[in-house]
């Protein structure tokens, strides 16, 4: 692969990734939520079972500081709440709230709705093979916003 292929796809990769968080959100937007990107990203380490902001700045890139603040603001729009940790008497669990979970049921029909044009373009079976080379080079993530 020559450097203007690597940057091509780069490019290609890194629009396609905008382009569907804008258009998720967007979605999430016109379904009656307020929020930004950084809700989702964060939301996607809430589920299932909660986290530590701790463990919410090391999924999202962030200092604990800036964690903590996106925590509060999640929870002064009802999407999280805090409570004991289970096992550690020092830390708190953030865990998303029914208004949360309903917030992530809208992201997840918006994601859907956001792949939708290429499945018309690809086809449902190049989409799928999309998705695995996708995962078999990235796994694990991380899932992270960049702002």
């Amino acid at each position: 692969m020559e450097n203007s292929e690597a940057i091509a796809l780069t490019a290609a990769l890194l629009a396609a990734a905008g382009d569907l968080t804008k258009r998720i959100n967007d979605g999430v937007v016109a379904r009656g939520f307020e929020g930004r990107p950084a809700f989702g990203f964060a939301f996607t380490r809430l589920a299932p079972d909660g986290a530590t902001v701790t463990d919410l700045a090391a999924h999202l890139g962030f200092t604990k500081q800036a964690a903590s603040q996106l925590v509060d603001e999640l929870v002064r729009k009802g999407y999280a709440e805090r409570r004991p940790h289970p096992v550690d008497a020092r830390a708190r669990l953030v865990v998303l709230t029914e208004l949360g979970w309903a917030c992530t049921r809208a992201a997840e029909e918006a994601a859907l709705e956001a792949v939708q044009p290429w499945v018309e373009l690809l086809g449902e079976d190049e989409v799928r093979v999309l998705c695995d080379r996708l995962r078999r080079i990235a796994p694990y993530g991380p899932i992270r916003p960049t702002w």
